[in-house]
């Protein structure tokens, strides 16, 4: 069948730490297979958290030691990839027949990065993205990943493809995901402005592809028990905004606001050729006499023994 529902789970993580988390994202089991969802995304640092707002101790040429100790609390709370919670997720698709996309902070060593999961109901597990550039004073607490991570996922659903957050404001980026036959985009995120849900819209309409955008929610700081600079402690954190976007770049579902759940759209794969038939980004409208694009996914390594 080219047709099929998917959802994004609007969702925040808990400040009670990764093993909550996961207990809210296990608790919406019944939903999702009440919506008979083949595919569902979850946001940007889901598990792991997104520590908006806060400084890690730090002042241009100079850590202060408080700092450090909130960047050990924040890598204890990151997830292995294999492990514990990676298990748990693969049952969750495995039971509810749904693939999974979701944002985690992965541990590596002792280097953290902002990673997107894909799991499948028959083989758990298959791959992942991890974001090629953090932004802003993200590149503080993350590592960059490199051209190796850029899958291109087989799924009940269609092709999947995941661009975290501000990444999708890359446009080289895009043009590869459109040449390696993206038909859903997903796209897990923080980004709660409605600026973001114009870039959804601009990405569904330029690669002609569904997306898939599932962003956090998270109440005001005051409500979460914490202090953030300069900004109105009743003022919610993170206000969601997930939605999902026909290839057309006609919203089908959502915005969904200022709550946790479950966002859901039917989708029709077929629909795609339809939406090419005058503008294919990396085919026909391409002109590669004049643009071409190399993209290096090799894995990079900073030591390497032969």
């Amino acid at each position: 069948m080219s047709t099929s529902i998917v959802a994004a789970l609007q969702i925040g993580s808990s400040p009670a730490g990764k093993a909550e988390t996961l207990e809210h994202i296990l608790s919406f089991e019944a939903e999702i297979a009440a919506a008979s969802a083949s595919l569902v995304v979850m946001p940007e640092a889901l598990l792991g958290g997104y520590p908006k707002g806060q400084i890690f101790g730090t002042r241009l040429g100079y850590r202060l030691p408080e700092g450090r100790e909130e960047f050990a609390r924040y890598y204890a709370n990151a997830i292995d990839v294999p492990g514990p919670e990676t298990e748990a997720l693969a049952e969750l698709s495995r039971r509810t027949g749904a693939s999974l996309v979701l944002g985690v902070i992965e541990r590596d060593g002792s280097t953290l990065y902002c990673t997107a999961l894909f799991f499948d109901p028959q083989q758990g597990l298959l791959t992942k993205h991890r974001k090629l550039m953090p932004t802003g004073t993200e590149r503080l607490i993350w590592g960059q990943g490199d051209g190796s991570t850029l899958p291109v996922v087989e799924s009940a659903a269609g092709r999947l493809a995941s661009v975290i957050c501000w990444e999708n404001h890359m446009p080289l980026l895009r043009t590869a995901m459109y040449a390696k036959g993206v038909q859903i985009w997903c796209a897990p995120t923080v980004d709660e402005r409605d600026i973001w849900q114009c870039s959804m819209r601009h990405i569904a309409h330029e690669g002609r592809c569904f997306v898939i955008s599932a962003c956090q929610v998270q109440p005001s700081p005051s409500k979460l028990g914490i202090k953030v600079p300069d900004w109105d402690p009743e003022r919610p954190l993170i206000r969601g905004g997930s939605l999902i976007v026909g290839p057309m770049g006609d919203v089908l579902a959502g915005p969904l606001m200022n709550q946790t759940g479950l966002v859901t759209a039917s989708i029709d794969i077929e629909e795609l050729v339809r939406a090419r038939y005058d503008f294919d980004v990396v085919g026909h409208y391409a002109r590669p006499d004049v643009f071409s694009l190399t993209v290096d996914e090799r894995q990079k390594r900073s030591v390497n023994f032969v």
